[in-house]
């Protein structure tokens, strides 16, 4: 028998070589597919806006277009860009001190049996106590200048930072001690080389969460007690009856909390990855 003809009959079927382009199309249909919904979320979300305005009026709720020409205005004359920037350095700072101080404290109150008995009460206490409710108190102990401020933002970061770390020094697994001890480490070796590497991600949590009320504390103390910053921007438009202000400032706040947060992902996911902290919200799982 010929072989020879039977192949030439019945041709060996071959796929078609893999390349970079055809390995990428998978990979690019979820990321067009989750561009077009949000795209098409946000265009429903101004449409529906822009509609409600018209059934309201704009003296009640501005729409769309009304709200840009106002942002606009307040760019133009600088006055935006100035908000933003003595509220975002407000925030910061009682931020970032907030959590410098709060971290360590965690640790400690975790770790000692004898002061966790005794702060555990006082923190679950008055961590119940808004900062807001504080506004006040501080103006007379601290005054009317940055200081009220940033240590009510210092405040409302705390509490949060502190009660994340402590639950994540006592999620610790007490094999991890028991072994580190075992081989001789020591309770400050343990605290550097066990303790503190399973919690980050709890602290990390923790500093997340306490951002988003560093801008709820921030707003009520210049609404209240300031005359720059976005909050008393969004207090101060009452007065001359500018609601497309009063969103501006809105969406000022947002986007402001958005980038800020998406900055601290970032970061947390490039530099804490080999702790535990990975992935963010919208991040490939």
């Amino acid at each position: 028998m010929n072989t020879n003809a039977i192949t030439a009959k019945k041709p060996i079927a071959t796929k078609p070589p893999i390349t970079a382009a055809s390995a990428s199309k998978p990979l690019r249909k979820p990321w067009f597919k989750k561009t077009l919904l949000t795209l098409v979320f946000w265009i429903a979300g101004l449409l529906l806006w822009h509609g409600l305005s018209l059934v309201y009026g704009p003296e009640i709720l501005p729409g769309p277009i009304l709200t840009a020409e106002g942002g606009y205005e307040l760019l133009a004359d600088g006055t935006l860009l100035q908000y933003i920037g003595i509220s975002s350095y407000r925030v910061l700072l009682g931020w970032t001190l907030g959590s410098l101080i709060a971290i360590p404290v965690g640790l400690v109150i975790g770790k000692v049996d004898a002061i966790r008995a005794f702060a555990e009460p006082f923190l679950n206490f008055i961590r119940f106590i808004p900062p807001i409710a504080f506004i006040t108190l501080f103006l007379v102990w601290f005054g009317i200048g940055e200081t009220s401020k940033v240590v009510l933002i210092l405040y409302a970061t705390f509490f949060i930072v502190v009660l994340n770390t402590l639950t994540g020094v006592l999620a610790v697994e007490e094999d991890k001690i028991r072994s580190a001890r075992s081989m001789g480490a020591s309770e400050w070796q343990i605290v550097l080389h066990v303790i503190i590497p399973s919690t980050v991600p709890y602290m990390f949590t923790g500093i997340r969460l306490a951002m988003g009320t560093s801008f709820m504390a921030i707003i009520g103390a210049e609404m209240i007690a300031s005359n720059e910053g976005v909050g008393y921007l969004i207090w101060n438009s009452r007065l001359f009856f500018r609601t497309d202000w009063i969103f501006v400032g809105l969406i000022c706040l947002g986007l402001m909390g958005f980038i800020t947060d998406r900055a601290v992902a970032l970061l947390g996911r490039k530099l804490l990855a080999r702790y535990g902290v990975v992935g963010t919200v919208g991040g490939r799982r």
